[in-house]
């Protein structure tokens, strides 16, 4: 008997040896081909442009206010004081078309190169047309926003009519065209 667990001792000796080697073998090639340990990678933000701070603007209605100094001759023009606010980021007025409706002064086809174009209708009515829309009539509460570039002009508008505007940016450049 004593030959017998000598006999199991010395297999599993080499058995243990044998298992042992293939372990070393193995992890030693792991260890060859280890790969770095992982890290986040440094998450850096795309740098904004630096804008100054916007302030408030605040804006009460007096007729004094509503100048003939805008982009069209038979409107008049109620700054808001956002483009001074937000330092040219955007601009907001109210607009009062000048009536009667002459559509021969009008009715000029333009577009203009802005990020953003939206016009709320406050009194009266307008009616537009608009490049893949064609006539609208804009009534009281009617808002409507005009992308980028988009063709268009007013067709009439009520004598009565005021609109409020918003631009972005608020300097920007129109472009007269032929109808």
């Amino acid at each position: 008997m004593a030959k017998k667990t000598k006999l199991r001792s010395a297999a599993q000796t080499a058995v243990r040896k044998r298992s042992s080697t293939k372990s070393a073998a193995r992890s030693s090639a792991r260890k060859a081909v280890k790969a770095k340990p992982r890290t986040a990678p440094a998450k850096t933000a795309p740098k904004k442009p630096s804008r100054p701070r916007q302030r408030i603007a605040i804006s009460h209605h007096r007729e004094e206010d509503f100048k003939a100094d805008g982009l069209r001759t038979y409107a008049k023009y109620r700054d808001l004081g956002i483009a001074a606010a937000s330092h040219g980021l955007a601009q907001a007025h109210v607009i009062r078309l000048q009536g009667p409706c002459d559509p021969a002064e009008v009715s000029k086809l333009h577009l203009h190169h802005v990020d953003f174009q939206m016009v709320y209708v406050l009194k009266g009515w307008v009616k537009t047309y608009m490049e893949g829309e064609g006539e609208t009539l804009m009534q009281e509460g009617s808002a409507w926003t005009q992308p980028p570039k988009i063709k268009h002009m007013i067709l009439d508008y009520s004598d009565d009519v005021e609109l409020l505007e918003v631009i972005l940016p608020a300097e920007f450049k129109t472009t007269e065209l032929k109808a």
